[in-house]
């Protein structure tokens, strides 16, 4: 007897029991996912074992295996769930504010703050081109997608500062770009690295620098509306 013939109710059973063995799959596809993500934090996407990771979860290594295939799958896995993250905490609420520095000044400030939590732990954008700087293949191409991905934000961002006027038509959105990304891996460096007092307010001070490099001579005035009548 196929499924299509089964009783009505019968089918809405197995439905339902279909509906919840996916959802429990996924669950326990996301804990695992959680526990790879605070391990490739800590030791680097090449560090994840799957190994350990059935040792933290309580699961068989097949158990384990099974819901991604391959430690590649699993590593490619951590960095879209990564990028998931840092869209949730840094680009997203920024985008909120109002378009030219307001909006530039807030990424990189929400930038700066997960990088400054992550010094005890690592940040898979940094740790991750350290692992796969030269190492072609799936897992660098999808790193490398992602930090491409935040940069062009970050430039859409430089590119609105300047249609606003707030800084100046000839600024090189590409050069400044450049600029700020390597504020956050000098400040990457010193607090992490060199353990290094005052990193986080020199790389605050640093984009003040850069920005008044760019800046506009005359940054525009929004008068406020007439009052309607």
């Amino acid at each position: 007897m196929t499924v299509s013939a089964l009783p009505s109710a019968r089918k809405r059973s197995i439905s339902r029991g279909a509906a919840r063995s996916l959802q429990k799959g996924q669950q326990t596809r996301a804990i695992i996912l959680e526990a790879a993500l605070g391990q490739a934090s800590h030791m680097g996407l090449e560090g994840l074992s799957i190994g350990a990771l059935a040792e933290v979860t309580q699961m068989s290594k097949s158990g384990v295996f099974a819901h991604f295939g391959s430690r590649e799958e699993l590593q490619i896995a951590v960095i879209r769930e990564y990028h998931a993250r840092f869209e949730e905490e840094v680009f997203f609420p920024a985008v909120r504010e109002p378009r030219g520095l307001p909006r530039l000044r807030a990424l990189f400030e929400r930038w700066l703050r997960r990088v400054s939590v992550e010094v005890d732990s690592g940040c898979i954008y940094i740790s991750g081109a350290v692992e796969f700087d030269d190492r072609p293949g799936p897992v660098r191409d999808a790193l490398a997608s992602m930090v491409r991905a935040w940069q062009s934000a970050l430039e859409r961002a430089i590119r609105l500062a300047i249609d606003e006027g707030h800084l100046r038509p000839d600024t090189d959105s590409l050069q400044m770009l450049f600029e700020i990304h390597g504020l956050i891996l000098a400040l990457h460096h010193d607090a992490r690295f060199l353990r290094l007092p005052g990193a986080v307010d020199r790389a605050r001070a640093g984009l003040d620098r850069v920005v008044a490099n760019y800046l506009a001579d005359k940054p525009p005035q929004h008068k406020p509306r007439a009052a309607s009548r």
